[in-house]
């Protein structure tokens, strides 16, 4: 529908949409940097669906029932801004719009998750929101499963993007999605046909609807600028029971007269002049940043619209049992049950009593095993590992659509997808998603990994083969590098536990987190339990503490993490053997390590003393502080651990091998005495 038309017949729907378009204009022109084209294409739809079809109220941005709506397309994002501020989110005030892109402001470049109510998830990388979107639509279903359809009963909305869909992750989520017949997921995309290089015919002639019709989606279109057309799709995509593509054919740029259909609308400034005389097209005489008092008006009483369905909701809510009220706002609330505690502090005391010799996975398997019936929110998973890396327990269901109660994810070998749906379920809330596949493949997760901290949502990523410790399958499959990853990853818990005992307080860590993710790196091979004395205090939230103490005052301190503690433990052995007096600090956890007192990581390293590090890793992955930091010095340190990458061969040959053995630990600190 061309621009003439659509004023004269539709000229309110017309006037909200423009002040959506001038707000992006005049922001991106004030920054100086941004992306107009997107939110000046999309704002019809956008229009459409948040005043006729979005259920949401302004004042009560964290609704638990809102739908979800998600700009996955996040270079758009003044489109959501205007959004927000125009409907009457209280904290996205003009002055925002005025310093989007500025230091200080909450409108940064790109949504962020926290900064902004209103704002679901972090987006920018393309893809991740639509994938995300899928994480979003499973928790919805789990929890309507769970509390009933008269609490938990909303949509997902998605505005992807060319860019999205060109992502190899989009196929992960959209694949993910439609097998699991998510039906109150919708995504409308945005069908410019441009990309930043260009027309998208430069990079790509896929399909998208048969792309996603092939992966068991229905798929609609409409003209994305023509209100009636976007409504008739909307609401024909709410009656389906299938997850939902609406192909929106748009103009980049609309209405400008030399940017239009451009790549040069996607990613710069219009330029005062080209941003007057698109006013003028629009029919739009006010100065930047003007909005008119009737279109403001009018957008703010969508924003009110879902008032009376919020408080009839919570007239539900009330009416539920006092306990699953509880229950609901629990783990709405993301906290932990206190069952959770006490049922690690008695899997410990078995562990102390039988010390049984079983691989860390193995371990993790155990303790969830104690977990998941006191933790009814959490919803497992693996990337067609599940054999491997032991992350379903007996009571768990398959999670499918025939079982929405089913607490139990198949993904495939959909590693990126998986992480980034594991996100979209923490954001929703009510679930605590946790999800396997082998810790070299954090390699295939890393763009959502890194967006778990970026955002601080307690994803928990359980990536066992930790090490060349697994064998056989040889250096493709043998971790060196991805524990510094993880460990160079701000906000990020990584733990590497010795054994049972550490693994299930490790799960407890985890699982009590509210605002950063977990990597869990566990074992192949069998590890024995060395904590043999029940403690109720939870040792590896220490990070670091002393495992095994020196007969006399230490002289040398053996520190080592996960299987090199079994290691570290024996060359103790024959360092005392010879009469010297040696300690043993196994390390969890660099990072809870590094946040104790000073005086606390003193102490346990005890300055002046020899200082040898075992780990079957790179010693880039933060030894060198503890080395060579906290009293340590260069000429009393070394590190036992890889040099580059592994190879082919069982376990024990490859510790053998790489030097990775109990003599050579001794020998080192030897030398350094």
């Amino acid at each position: 529908m061309d621009i003439a038309t659509l004023r004269a017949t539709h000229p309110d729907h017309w006037q909200k949409a423009t002040a959506i378009r001038a707000l992006a204009m005049d922001a991106v022109q004030a920054a100086n940097s941004g992306h107009p084209g997107m939110p000046m294409g999309m704002a019809d739809v956008a229009t459409v669906l948040f005043e006729r079809h979005l259920k949401f109220d302004a004042s009560a941005p964290d609704w638990a029932d809102r739908d979800r709506f998600i700009l996955s397309a996040g270079h758009g994002s003044m489109l959501i801004y205007a959004l927000l501020h125009l409907t009457g989110y209280p904290d996205v005030t003009l002055e925002q719009i005025r310093n989007f892109r500025q230091w200080g402001a909450i409108t940064a470049g790109h949504p962020e998750y926290g900064h902004v109510k209103g704002v679901e998830t972090t987006t920018g990388p393309l893809g991740q929101g639509i994938s995300n979107a899928v994480g979003f639509a499973m928790a919805e279903e789990s929890l309507r499963a769970r509390f009933g359809a008269k609490v938990v009963n909303h949509r997902t909305w998605v505005i992807a993007g060319d860019g999205c869909l060109m992502e190899g992750i989009s196929q992960e989520a959209i694949g993910l999605a439609g097998m699991q017949r998510l039906k109150n997921l919708i995504v409308l995309w945005d069908n410019n046909d441009i990309s930043i290089d260009g027309k998208i015919s430069l990079s790509d002639v896929t399909d998208q609807k048969k792309r996603f019709a092939a992966s068991g989606w229905k798929v609609l279109e409409c003209d994305g600028h023509d209100p009636a057309d976007i409504d008739r799709a909307l609401t024909e995509a709410k009656s389906s029971n299938r997850p939902v593509l609406i192909d929106c054919k748009t103009h980049i740029g609309y209405g400008s007269p030399k940017k239009q259909d451009s790549a040069s609308a996607h990613g710069s400034p219009l330029g005062d002049a080209e941003i007057a005389a698109t006013k003028e097209i629009y029919g739009w005489p006010h100065g930047p940043f003007v909005i008119p008092a009737d279109v403001k008006a009018a957008w703010e009483a969508i924003g009110a619209r879902g008032a009376a369905e919020r408080a009839a909701w919570a007239e539900r809510l009330a009416a539920l049992p006092k306990g699953r009220q509880a229950e609901f706002t629990r783990v709405m609330a993301g906290e932990a049950p206190k069952k959770l505690g006490e049922a690690v502090r008695a899997l410990k005391k078995d562990l102390a009593e039988k010390l049984p010799k079983v691989a860390t996975r193995k371990a993790s398997e155990m303790a969830l095993a104690v977990i998941n019936p006191v933790m009814p929110e959490t919803i497992g998973g693996s990337a067609d590992l599940s054999g491997s890396n032991l992350t379903r327990t007996g009571d768990m269901e398959i999670f499918n659509a025939d079982n929405r109660k089913g607490r139990y994810i198949h993904y495939g070998i959909r590693e990126h997808g998986m992480a980034a749906a594991m996100n979209g379920m923490a954001l929703h809330g009510g679930v605590r998603p946790y999800g396997g596949t082998f810790l070299c493949f954090t390699d295939y997760a890393r763009g959502a990994m890194r967006l778990s901290a970026l955002m601080g949502v307690p994803t928990v990523y359980v990536m066992t083969h930790d090490s060349i410790g697994l064998g056989e399958d040889g250096p493709t499959h043998q971790p060196v590098e991805h524990l510094a990853i993880c460990r160079a990853t701000p906000n990020t818990l990584t733990f590497r536990p010795a054994d049972a005992v550490e693994t299930a307080e490790a799960w407890e860590i985890a699982l009590s987190e509210t605002a950063r993710p977990s990597v869990l790196a566990l074992s192949r091979q069998n590890l024995p339990t060395l904590r043999k004395t029940f403690v109720a205090k939870n040792l590896t939230a220490q990070g670091g503490y002393v495992l095994i103490e020196a007969s006399a005052k230490a002289k040398v301190v053996l520190m080592a993490t996960g299987s090199e503690v079994e290691i570290a433990v024996k060359a103790r052995d024959l360092l005392e053997a010879d009469g010297v007096p040696t300690r043993v600090v196994s390390m969890p956890s660099m990072e809870l390590f590094a946040a104790q007192p000073e005086t606390y990581r003193r102490r346990v390293l005890s300055p002046g003393t020899v200082r040898v590090a075992v780990e079957a890793a790179l010693r880039a992955g933060g030894w060198d502080r503890w080395l060579l930091g906290e009293g340590g010095r260069e000429a009393k340190s070394a590190f036992v651990g890889m040099q580059g990458f592994g190879a082919s061969a069982p376990a024990e040959r490859l510790y053998a091998e790489f030097g990775i053995t109990a003599e050579a630990v001794a020998a080192k600190a030897k030398e350094l005495l």
